[in-house]
Order: C-alpha cells, then sequence, then structure tokens
C-alpha cells in the first residue's frame, strides 16, 4: 500500500507518553522492566492517577500552534495499563485507577476538531499480563539485582506455553480491534517487538485485521515487514532510511513525565532538530511527558509554542517541501518545493559574508529571506565548459535574520539541475 501522503507532508507530530508512570515520575514501564522500583510500588500508582485536569482540547490546541499535523498517545504502554476501558483484560485506568473514564476516545475527537491526524500507540508486549512469558532485563538496577525475585521471569527452560500464547495473542489482537474499531486511528504506533520474532507475533494476521477494518491506517516500523516507515530515536540519522521515516525526540531526556529532569532542549536546538530532520525527508515526532493529572509542563508546552511560532513564519519551506541539497552543496540544511523549482536555505549562524551554493547548473531568478521578504543579490563566479562557478547570495541584514534560524527562498530558472562530477582537471 503506498503512505499516506498526509504522512509524508506532515513534518511535525507530537508524541504523548501519558500513563500511571507519571504519578510517581518513573522511566515508563521500564522502572518494573530494570528494577528500578518494585512491580508492587509501581502498580500502586495506580490509586493515584486521577486525570483530574486532563483537557485534549487544550492539548490539541497546543499542538495545532505547535505546527504539528498529527499525535500520538500511549493508549497502552508495556505496563498493559490501558487509557480506555477496554473490554480486554481487566487492567485499564477506567476501572483501576481515580480517573474512571475512557482518555483515548476524547483525545482522538479533540485532535480531529483542530484537523489533527490521530495516532495511537500500542506495545506489542504487555510484562503484566499472566499469558505473557517476559525475560529478564538483562542488566538489572542494582538494587534489584537478584533477578530471582524480578517480576518478569521467562518459563520454565525458556519455553513458551503455547495455550498460553494463543490466549495472549487474542488479547493483544482484541484490545487493537477496540482501538481501530473505537476510535478509527489515522496512525498506529506499535512497540515492544523486540522481544519476539515477526512469525510469534502474527504481524501479517494482524495487519491484515486492522486493515480489513480501516484500510488507510498507516503502521510503524515495530510492525516489522508490514510497517510503513522507520522510526529512528534520539539521535538524527547521518544518512536517511530509505522511504518515509520519523524522528522521535524528547523534549528533555525522558519520554515520561520524570519532573527530576531539568536538561530541557532549547527552542533553537529544537528547529535544528526539526529542519535538519525535514531536510531529510522525515518528519520530526517531538515527545512531551504530561503530569498524571493530565497538564503538560510549562517547559514543554513552551517550546512547543515556540518551534511553533517558527514554523509559522517559514512555513513555504516545510510544507509542500521534499528532502533539498545534498551534503556539500549548501553548508546546512535544505529543502526543496514539490515543483523542484525553489530551494529553501536554512541558516542558523549570523551570516558574516555572502553564502555560496556549489554545483548549481541553474541560472537563479531571485533571492529572498522567508519572514521579511526582503530581497537579496546575488551572482556566480567560476565556472568552466559544464563545471558550473559557485552562486553567492548577499547575506540579509540584520533585521532580516530569525531568531533561531533564518531561511532563504531561492528561486531557480526551471527544475533543480545539480553538477555532481569531481570537476575538470
Amino acid at each position: 500500500m503506498p503512505m499516506q501522503p498526509w504522512f509524508t507532508d506532515a513534518k511535525l507530530g507530537i508524541f504523548v507518553h501519558y500513563g500511571i508512570y507519571a504519578v510517581d515520575g518513573v522511566p515508563e514501564s521500564w522502572a518494573f522492566y530494570d528494577g528500578r522500583v518494585s512491580r508492587e510500588d509501581y502498580m500502586a500508582q495506580l490509586g493515584g492517577f486521577t486525570a483530574a485536569r486532563y483537557d485534549p482540547r487544550e492539548w490539541a490546541a497546543l499542538f495545532a500552534r505547535a505546527g504539528a499535523r498529527y499525535a500520538v498517545l500511549t493508549a497502552r504502554h508495556h505496563d498493559g495499563v490501558a487509557l480506555w476501558d477496554s473490554a480486554h483484560g481487566p487492567l485499564n485506568v477506567a476501572d483501576r485507577t481515580p480517573a474512571g473514564r475512557d482518555l483515548v476516545g476524547p483525545f482522538a475527537e479533540a485532535l480531529r476538531e483542530q484537523g489533527l491526524k490521530v495516532g495511537l500507540y500500542y506495545s506489542h508486549s504487555d510484562w503484566n499480563h499472566p499469558d505473557y512469558p517476559a525475560v529478564v532485563h538483562p542488566d538489572p538496577h542494582p538494587r534489584h539485582a537478584d533477578v530471582r525475585t524480578h517480576p518478569l521471569v521467562a518459563p520454565p527452560g525458556g519455553r513458551e506455553d503455547p495455550a498460553a500464547w494463543r490466549r495472549y495473542l487474542a488479547y493483544r489482537d482484541g484490545q487493537v480491534g477496540e482501538l481501530v474499531r473505537r476510535y478509527r486511528p489515522d496512525l498506529l504506533w506499535f512497540d515492544g517487538e523486540w522481544e519476539r520474532s515477526e512469525e510469534q507475533w502474527g504481524i501479517d494476521r494482524l495487519a491484515e485485521r486492522i486493515l480489513a477494518e480501516q484500510p488507510d491506517t498507516v503502521l510503524n516500523a515495530r510492525m516489522l515487514s508490514r510497517g510503513d516507515y522507520a522510526t529512528p530515536e534520539q539521535g538524527l540519522p547521518v544518512h536517511a532510511p530509505e522511504g518515509p521515516w520519523e524522528l522521535c525526540l524528547t523534549v528533555n531526556d525522558s519520554w515520561g513525565h520524570q519532573p527530576a529532569d531539568r536538561n530541557h532542549k532549547s527552542v533553537r536546538q529544537l528547529v535544528r532538530w526539526f529542519t535538519e530532520t525535514v531536510a531529510m525527508g522525515g518528519n520530526l515526532l517531538l515527545d512531551v511527558g504530561p503530569r498524571e493529572d493530565g497538564t503538560i509542563p510549562a517547559e514543554h508546552a513552551e517550546r512547543l509554542e515556540g518551534l511553533g511560532g517558527w514554523i509559522a513564519r517559514h512555513g513555504a519551506a516545510v510544507h509542500g517541501t521534499g528532502a533539498g541539497l545534498p551534503p556539500g552543496h549548501h553548508y546546512g540544511p535544505s529543502t526543496l518545493s514539490a515543483d523542484r523549482r525553489t530551494l529553501y536555505l536554512v541558516c542558523y549562524d549570523i551570516p558574516r559574508d555572502a553564502l555560496a551554493v556549489r554545483g548549481l547548473r541553474n541560472a537563479i531568478r531571485r533571492v529572498t529571506v522567508l519572514g521579511s521578504g526582503a530581497e537579496l543579490a546575488h551572482r556566480v563566479t567560476g565556472g568552466l565548459g559544464n563545471v558550473p562557478g559557485l552562486s553567492w547570495i548577499d547575506a540579509p541584514a540584520a533585521a532580516d535574520l530569525d531568531e533561531y534560524a533564518t531561511v532563504l527562498a531561492v528561486e531557480l530558472d526551471g527544475e533543480l539541475d545539480l553538477y555532481r562530477g569531481q570537476g575538470r582537471s
């Protein structure tokens, strides 16, 4: 199935890690998986999860102001706690927490009111399910290093119980079916696939069930061979993955709400992550971690607002564009308009002198600064035969520079034509 066009032009999505782990501010399901806290202490957070100030309309409005086109909510993480009133298994926030209600439905509704696409995260793994034989963490936390007391133990001899595994897959498939039928997600963001093979997970069967119900659903790479796009995390790839892709990035260093983590990226840094990602043809999925009551920390909201302000000023360089110049042609990221006739050059630093573009066979018709509209002079020096010269663009005036990253729109006399050779010797 070809990738849905909305995804490749979205450029920015918001990832929301929301669950009981926000009560004590521990690292999501991992806190008890690697033994940082006991399973009993982790699950005791059920009693403190209130969602008392959960307002998905406020979330959706913030995400829209950030310039996002979609958002992904952790409907069920590896801890098995569902954020909706699932009929498959008793572990959900409607039945087991003071929140006492479905949190997924209002999220999906609020996004659609803002014109945003709906993404739901679901983990194949459930480290709390009695029929899920998980594996012990290979490097448990020193506080709980005795794996004999660890809650996650492999089955005797490492062998699966076939009947238990069939029950587990029926549970997983049932929950995924609920998400698809009730909320009609545009995107399903799976996770937790690393503990089993594609055959064990029954990936083909699950994908066929999803697509039979909703044929346009986008599936991420954690659906293995049935995934539609790649999902690198926390590090920009040196070379873009083949096909559509999405970089998952946290505002600080944590996915969920961890108040002790104050290492927040600045708006300038996020603009840089974003522009480098879209210049390589990807989307940025920027993560926030709400508090247990449903409020998004001010530090996260301020950064979303700041990034959204930059995108609003430079929308022409973001939407309706693809990956720009290959490395070596411009010292910075760039994007290219859909008709391939306008280059958008991103400049992070204050230019001290003219900017150069190498290997450009096209003539430049006009150069303007996005945001201010100022027109910049340009010229070509050098060149011999079929080897083009260097295209020089005068530096913008100080008044035309953007606080975070300045973008120059370079209008060409035709579709982009680049010289890729080694010059004449």
